[in-house]
């Protein structure tokens, strides 16, 4: 492992606990979980949502407004316009909100809306784009990248760091393998390591792991068995009709089931799932 001087933890109790707007902590006692659509695709789709999400202890919300497509023809999300409809949301319901910046230019507008900014799997060697995180004040959700080794991931959160920004949230999302029955592999033995190497929270991101929704239920529990802070869960009205990642989203109603799943989970391990009037910082 190279030199990691700021993500490394000086002692076996050295945790950082990262703030999300003015209502949520991550790396706490709590377990947070945050939930929302791959795409921000309309301001009814994204009330729905945030209505439901808002009624079980989801403490924030997710939703892409610009998407890393494979394609170039795909649906690559509604910019400035999706960045509003997540302000609305947020006003309304008291949510804050997470979503992806892919490049510098647009970290302004990203700012200017979002609580936490996403870096995704694609990005995580950005460094260019990593320097520039370092001087924004949100705080940074980083996904590891699609076929990162652990150290190349914590010296990625390291840049960030660097370069002035503390507020550094771990994601694992799966790693690709040679077996294609899920979309990636989810190694759970990284968030052990990560909790072990880092003092930054890490949370686990099963939607993307597996890429099939009937998967992502025991996947999630299993994190927190391990250890995780925390989850990053696609969920929409109709999953069927998502435009972006619809096999992987789990429904309203299926997402308040696995939340409620993960109160039992969380007490075996010695945490509990906060409710999001509950994470208060």
């Amino acid at each position: 492992m190279q030199e990691a001087k700021l993500v490394a933890k000086t002692s076996p109790i050295h945790r950082s606990v990262i703030e999300v707007g003015d209502r949520v902590a991550i790396g706490g006692q709590e377990i947070v979980i945050i939930g929302g659509p791959c795409a921000v695709e309309s301001l009814p789709q994204m009330e729905q949502i945030a209505q439901a999400l808002a009624q079980v202890s989801v403490q924030a919300l997710r939703g892409g407004v610009y998407k890393p497509r494979t394609s170039p023809y795909s649906f690559q999300g509604m910019g400035v316009d999706g960045l509003r409809i997540l302000a609305s949301v947020r006003a309304q319901y008291k949510l804050p909100v997470v979503t992806e910046v892919m490049s510098i230019a647009q970290l302004e507008p990203v700012c200017a809306y979002a609580d936490m900014l996403q870096v995704g799997s694609r990005n995580m060697q950005n460094f260019e784009l990593l320097k520039a995180l370092g001087a924004v004040k949100q705080p940074v959700l980083l996904k590891r990248g699609l076929a990162a080794t652990i150290e190349e991931f914590v010296m990625a959160a390291e840049y960030i760091l660097a370069h002035g920004n503390p507020n550094v949230v771990l994601c694992e999302r799966g790693i690709r393998s040679f077996d294609n029955y899920t979309r990636n592999v989810l190694d759970l033995g990284a968030v052990v390591a990560l909790k072990q190497l880092t003092h930054l929270p890490v949370i686990v991101d099963p939607s993307h792991a597996v890429g099939k929704r009937e998967l992502v239920p025991d996947l999630a529990r299993a994190a927190i068995a391990c250890g995780a802070d925390g989850l990053i869960i696609e969920c929409h009205p109709t999953p069927e009709k998502s435009v972006s990642d619809a096999r992987q989203a789990l429904s309203l109603t299926d997402m308040a089931e696995l939340v409620q799943s993960l109160a039992a989970i969380a007490a075996a391990v010695g945490r509990r799932v906060g409710h999001r009037d509950e994470v208060l910082v």
